[in-house]
């Protein structure tokens, strides 16, 4: 299918800003780690499980002081399972002012999904939200940021944002749907993640090289007028020199007196009310099979 957005010039910001930060944390724990497990015996193994416990145990309190200190409010998309588990962690999201959003319940892929299993999963976590805190969330985060269109018809159903997809470097419409997307390049599991047991392909980053392409990618991105959508984990970045890498970061973007630095909610709530929501729309696009085809041509 040929694309059907021919561009939208600059996107449009409240205010007089540039550009947009949000932080945001995949609050994963242990649920990646049970749901790879799912098919197996109980696991002998405690070394992961204990790793990924540093996250609700140290990690994420860590994190949600880092973000008092800078007065920033955040988003923690938070599987349902991991909420259940640990039943203190969305009262305290929400107590200190921060959004809370869906990411799955027990961080189910799409690839190994199918589509009733997760209309379940997806109402069972609304359920469970409003349960624990009284909040219905307003966005959805798919594990591992992969959709269908079974996914995103059902995001749809709902009335909710996605933060998943890749689409544009600011928000967009995808087939009805607000999009705030998401970015490999600004997510810490992509240089930090390391699990041990001999399955790694290599040791986690030092954080010098990754703070300074994040600064650059901050930067040029409110040059362009663009979002810069930071993804953390309560297990990898709540460890003492990543605290410090943050720091650093959000020093930098609190210089910037040009970047609307928000919730995704905020985000989404002023991409769905201003003209960029028909000026960047898209439509949905699902690949095709080129295997009959001859450079446009039936075979």
């Amino acid at each position: 299918m040929a694309s059907s957005f021919t561009g939208g010039g600059a996107y449009t910001w409240p205010k007089s800003y540039r550009g947009g930060f949000c932080f945001t944390v995949d609050v994963d724990a242990t649920s990646p780690y049970l749901w790879s497990l799912k098919d197996e015996p109980p696991s002998r193994l405690l070394g992961q499980m204990e790793q990924r416990l540093f996250g609700p145990r140290t990690g994420i309190w860590r994190i949600l002081d880092l973000l008092d200190r800078y007065e920033i409010k955040g988003t923690f998309f938070v599987p349902g399972i991991v909420a259940t588990n640990h039943p203190d962690l969305l009262p305290a999201f929400v107590e200190r002012g921060h959004e809370i959003g869906l990411h799955g319940y027990f961080h189910e892929l799409a690839a190994q999904t199918p589509d009733a299993e997760f209309t379940e999963a997806l109402e069972a976590s609304l359920e469970l939200f409003k349960r624990q805190v009284g909040v219905v969330p307003k966005g959805f985060r798919s594990p591992a940021w992969e959709m269908t269109t079974h996914m995103l018809a059902e995001v749809k159903r709902h009335g909710l944002y996605d933060s998943s997809l890749m689409g544009f470097d600011h928000p967009y419409t995808l087939d009805g749907v607000t999009e705030v997307p998401v970015q490999w390049a600004v997510d810490d599991a992509v240089y930090f993640k390391f699990v041990g047991g001999g399955g790694d392909k290599w040791p986690p980053a030092a954080t010098g090289p990754i703070l300074e392409s994040w600064m650059d990618e901050f930067e040029t991105l409110q040059r362009f007028g663009g979002l810069f959508m930071l993804t953390i984990h309560d297990w990898i970045s709540g460890r003492a020199h990543r605290i410090r890498m943050l720091e650093r970061l959000l020093e930098r973007v609190r210089t910037d007196q040009s970047c609307w630095v928000a919730t995704v909610a905020d985000i989404a709530a002023h991409h769905a009310a201003s003209e960029n929501h028909s000026r960047f729309s898209v439509s949905l696009e699902t690949p095709e099979s080129i295997g009959e085809r001859r450079f446009g041509r039936s075979a």
